[in-house]
């Protein structure tokens, strides 16, 4: 599928997008609420940012006119997205992705390059496995980032003396990475084609399901009373409405609606899922680790660590690799052929 931007803009844009979500997520989770006296959890930031972002979804599908590329179905007169069965599972893979991306960012003594290392390096991780479980062919430079990648997460996981996170830590790491190899294991096998509106018709069927599916359970959890996950659901569901926090959330959800978007073009990009999943990953955590810089600035956070900034910067050389390998062996043959 052609594309106004190349991907390396696409992957820029991503990062540019997704450093204020960082930002608004830990500034909420580390700066005291008004009203409450305390800062927001994460279980009170996630309804409303994922009901504002749903909203920013449909907007965005009605007026680009993505809709019209999506499966449809007959509903009397009109004709309405649905989902295939494939779009369907993964829309449910999904609903774990959004569940755990803000959480990760709210844990305490946990610092934002060290969880995103972690949640973006096993991810990395499972690529190949994908990739070669569908039998797409790995080249050289994709297996290469994916190296300089895992070398970046080991060494941060190293500098700590192992992993060390809290039970809710890595069960959401754990969540994450189920629902991620699930949507990577899909998009491989219905639409990472390059075809004219694959890309189109899997955001608009995946998101119909992932963006409602996600906020469905956290209603359910809110309306059982869950112990006192029940009552930070219920605060997000209906006080955050009249809450002096409701901008910066609502800035949330706008955010994360647009990262949704460019991460979709990187990831539904025809080249295998050892390119593309590096390139999306190693974008995320860079923004991570100029977030965690203006959070230091700003509200006195913990700096990144040398280790951190180490496996930051693989990642890195990870996407230099990527962008420019590719080029040089199209050149290559090319020239081969010319002569």
């Amino acid at each position: 599928m052609k594309r106004a931007l190349p991907l390396e803009v696409i992957t820029l844009l991503y990062m540019l997008f997704y450093i204020p979500y960082i930002i608004l997520t830990k500034h909420l989770a580390t700066t005291p609420d008004p009203t409450l006296g305390r800062p927001l959890s994460g279980l009170e930031i996630l309804p409303a940012s994922l009901a504002l972002s749903g909203v920013a979804t449909i907007l965005w599908i009605w007026a680009a006119g993505w809709w019209k590329s999506a499966n449809q179905v007959k509903l009397g007169p009109l004709s309405v997205p649905f989902p295939t069965k494939w779009t369907l599972l993964s829309g449910i893979c999904t609903a774990f992705v959004l569940f755990t991306v803000p959480l990760s960012y709210t844990f305490q003594g946990v610092s934002i390059p060290y969880i995103q290392l972690l949640m973006r390096g096993d991810v990395l991780l499972i690529a190949p496995v994908v990739d070669l479980v569908m039998g797409r062919k790995v080249r050289w430079w994709s297996w290469t980032a994916l190296a300089l990648a895992a070398l970046g997460m080991f060494i941060a996981i190293n500098a700590r003396g192992g992993i060390n996170l809290p039970p809710i830590a890595i069960a959401t790491i754990i969540a994450y990475t189920i629902g991620y190899f699930g949507r990577l294991a899909i998009m491989t096998k219905v639409s990472k084609t390059g075809a004219e509106g694959s890309v189109k018709s899997y955001f608009v069927e995946e998101k119909i399901v992932g963006i409602p599916v996600a906020i469905a359970v956290l209603a359910a959890i809110s309306w059982f009373g869950l112990g006192n996950q029940g009552g930070q659901l219920g605060w997000g569901f209906v006080d955050v409405w009249s809450s002096p926090q409701l901008l910066p959330i609502a800035v949330m959800g706008l955010t994360l609606f647009v990262v949704s978007v460019f991460s979709i073009l990187i990831l539904l990009d025809a080249r295998e899922n050892t390119f593309c999943v590096p390139l999306e990953r190693s974008a995320s955590v860079l923004a991570g680790v100029v977030a965690a810089y203006v959070l230091a600035f700003t509200l006195g956070l913990p700096k990144p660590t040398t280790a951190e900034l180490i496996g930051s910067g693989l990642l890195v050389a990870a996407i230099v690799v990527l962008s420019v390998a590719p080029r040089l062996a199209a050149r290559r043959l090319a020239l081969a052929e010319a002569t």
